[in-house]
């Protein structure tokens, strides 16, 4: 039978939101149970099952934990339910079915970017000090890499457990082998070893210089082509799409870093701003003027 415990505090109004929801649920899955617990309430079991924040809801079956959840996630609550309460045991050989596509899934997740970390939250917000800690290393030396929230999957926190046999988190893997946790990367740290081993974020110069010339027209603007979100993006779309040229956008408003950056690049304060080649033509009025004098398009088919 499936047990769900939520982990909950009463001065936490999410709580109170989501104890309605499983309410809701109990209606729907008679044969689950539901049970509450105040987390400040029962120090020893919040602490053996890592809660480190409320709400959170642990699923167990046959007395073994086999999923959680931690935030307020309601649509995911009740697809969690759904999917344990439908599931029954599996055989043995079923088993070794799952644990085999596991293995095949961490194997992917693990080569998912040159340098991966596994973590408690995210970069923006980490959810322990030694996740916070690792971010901050990773991030004074420059290091590029992505992040998965085991928070997010109970089943990949669990066999990446075992697939790297490292007991805790958060876990560094650089081409898909694992380098280590907190304490290693302190210690590459001190040795200065950890700048030969992961690798770095291109720097912001390169990085717009690429942009810039990514294709042989780029407009740098709010929105994109589909759906321009100022009205002088709208405009200069207009002219372009009138010419026929073929021609890239980028968002600025997706990335601060280039949206800032280059603005100090290209020596120019607004947006939208025009490149053909890599090379700034210029913003809205520049870009009427060439059109009205007849030079847009010689411009944008690299002509002039």
């Amino acid at each position: 039978s499936l047990l769900v415990v939520h982990f909950w505090a009463p001065w936490a109004p999410q709580c109170a939101q989501m104890n309605e929801v499983m309410a809701e649920l109990a209606k729907e899955h008679p044969q689950v149970s539901f049970v509450k617990l105040e987390a400040e309430g029962v120090p020893e079991v919040s602490e053996k099952y890592e809660i480190s924040s409320v709400p959170t809801f642990l699923f167990f079956k046959n007395s073994q934990k086999i999923d959680r959840l931690d935030g307020a996630h309601a649509p995911e609550l009740t697809k969690k339910v759904q999917r344990h309460a439908s599931s029954g045991s599996f055989p043995p050989s079923a088993n070794e079915h799952l644990k085999e596509d596991l293995n095949l899934r961490l194997k992917k997740l693990t080569h998912a970017a040159p340098c991966m970390l596994f973590m408690k939250g995210t970069p923006q917000e980490p959810r322990c000090g030694f996740s916070k800690q690792m971010v901050e290393i990773l991030h004074k030396h420059n290091i590029q890499f992505s992040s998965f929230d085991i928070f997010s999957d109970e089943e990949v926190r669990q066999g990446l457990k075992a697939y790297s046999n490292w007991p805790t988190y958060p876990q560094l893997y650089v081409s898909g082998e694992l380098i280590g946790g907190l304490d290693i990367i302190k210690e590459l740290e001190a040795s200065e070893e950890l700048d030969t081993i992961c690798p770095k974020a291109p720097k912001l110069e390169e990085r717009l210089k690429v942009l810039t010339n990514k294709a042989s027209v780029m407009l740098f603007m709010k929105g994109n082509k589909q759906e321009a979100k100022c009205g002088f993006s709208k405009q200069i779309l207009e002219i372009l799409n009138s010419t026929g040229v073929e021609y890239e956008t980028f968002d600025i408003l997706e990335d601060e870093e280039v949206r800032q950056g280059l603005k100090a690049y290209s020596n120019w304060p607004t947006y939208p701003q025009l490149y053909v080649k890599g090379e700034l033509v210029g913003g809205l009025d520049i870009v009427k003027e060439l059109k009205e004098n007849g030079e847009l398009l010689p411009i944008l088919r690299g002509e002039n």
